[in-house]
């Protein structure tokens, strides 16, 4: 069978918004563990993290090409998705239980695709305001490196930017709450036993990156910037 006769399936679909939701969901564990660093008053361990990834060359390229391939199949297949979907059945459900007996069609359900769109713009401008913002230098262990702990604590010595930001990641929460359930179920991990923990799993998850995203601008104001 084709590639596109497979992804052009619905189940293909859905399995391709699985996979690549996820990958980005790893992402964001992975991005919000490095960022923690930003909590030191050091500035010496985060900017020593930030140029060992950017000192990757070759593979960083790699792998931010394979995440942005991801995230434009992402994007594009849930547009197709959903337009697919409102086609098919164009009155509104009465009722959608989960494994919970709880209506599926709550508010980060029935706004996927809105978030999702309103995540895709934020990360544009996010990369744009710190892989290509100001741009300062620092010595450490006798180089010069990019001194981008810096950068971002002028950033969010904004109080509009950490607003923004902190309703971005508000947004990822309730975006995430659903996405990660729904993930498993296109890859099939569901049923009695699997889906209520999965359902919990994805909750937590959701929350706790929301959480620690929205805790580190908002530190790292009150401290008072750089």
């Amino acid at each position: 069978m084709q590639f596109t006769q497979v992804f052009g399936s619905t189940i293909g679909k859905k399995l391709l918004l699985g996979v690549t939701g996820l990958s980005w969901a790893g992402f964001a564990i992975g991005h919000l563990v490095g960022n923690l660093q930003l909590l030191y008053t050091d500035p010496t361990p985060f900017n020593k993290y930030a140029h060992f990834l950017t000192s990757l060359g070759g593979l960083l390229y790699f792998v931010e090409s394979v995440l942005v391939l991801s995230l434009l199949l992402h994007f594009l297949y849930a547009i197709k998705v959903t337009l697919e979907n409102k086609k098919a059945r164009p009155d509104k459900y009465e009722v959608h239980r989960s494994a919970k007996g709880v209506s599926k069609r709550g508010f980060s359900t029935a706004s996927m695709i809105y978030t999702g769109l309103l995540l895709f713009i934020f990360l544009i401008i996010h990369i744009n305001n710190f892989k290509y913002g100001t741009f300062y230098t620092t010595m450490i262990d006798g180089k010069e490196v990019r001194d981008l702990y810096k950068t971002v604590y002028e950033y969010y010595s904004n109080p509009v930017n950490v607003f923004y930001y902190v309703a971005m990641m508000i947004l990822l929460g309730t975006h995430l709450s659903h996405g990660f359930w729904s993930a498993f179920q296109s890859l099939g991990i569901n049923g009695k036993r699997f889906t209520p923990f999965i359902y919990s799993a994805g909750t937590v998850v959701a929350v706790l990156l929301a959480v620690g995203f929205v805790f580190i601008p908002v530190y790292i104001y009150y401290m008072g910037g750089v």
